[in-house]
């Protein structure tokens, strides 16, 4: 049963990565914390190895045949990102547990405020 609630929480995360651009911070980190019990640490180190493979693919493809991916930008971003994610990771295993749960979920909480109630 639990193999199918993983693959439940995959499926659902990615349909909701491939309507809004996100999934695994948004989706699959809090459900892997609140549902399955997992530190935070663990939580988003799943959460990355479960995008690690090109699932998205499909995802940016379908985006980009529709002329909505913006190759350059993605490319010299993804550079930056590649960098700043292994720094990010690094430092964030120095970080308790505790503190980085609180700063996950105050940052999604401030980026939703924004999103939608702000210009």
């Amino acid at each position: 049963m639990t193999l199918i609630l993983y693959v439940i929480i995959g499926f659902t995360a990615g349909i909701v990565g491939g309507a809004l651009g996100l999934g695994g911070g948004a989706i699959m980190v809090p459900v892997f914390v609140l549902l399955f019990g997992l530190t935070q640490h663990q939580a988003q180190g799943t959460a990355l190895a479960v995008m690690l493979p090109p699932i998205f693919i499909f995802a940016v493809l379908r985006y980009y045949w529709a002329g909505n991916v913006k190759v350059q930008m993605a490319i010299f971003v993804a550079a930056g990102f590649i960098i700043g994610a292994f720094l990010g990771a690094h430092f964030a295993q120095n970080i308790p547990a505790a503190s980085l749960k609180k700063a996950f979920g105050i940052f999604l909480v401030i980026i939703g405020i924004k999103m939608a109630f702000l210009k």
